[in-house]
């Protein structure tokens, strides 16, 4: 996260309003809802998740146990149940 002076990006006045509820403090201005991206999105690692769990659900309908799977891709018996079964 970046700072910027507040009278370098705003009008005057609006300076002087904000400044009547804080002055000399760092405030957190989010960005609006629809400018929000999901987890991973940008790195691309939502998707690398979504393929593997697309790839387990299909192996283990293939007949591969579910505790070979956890083994193969470091994960317990219980998260590659949960992956399995989730819809």
């Amino acid at each position: 996260m970046t700072y910027i002076k507040a009278n370098s990006v705003l009008p005057e006045e609006l300076v002087k309003e904000i400044q009547k509820y804080i002055q000399g403090e760092t405030i957190y201005i989010p960005k609006p809802e629809k400018s929000y991206k999901q987890w991973g999105a940008l790195s691309g690692e939502r998707k690398r998740i979504d393929e593997r769990n697309a790839y387990l659900k299909q192996t283990y309908k293939n007949g591969v146990p579910m505790n070979q799977l956890a083994t193969e891709h470091f994960l317990s018996v219980e998260t590659v149940k949960k992956i399995i079964y989730s819809k």
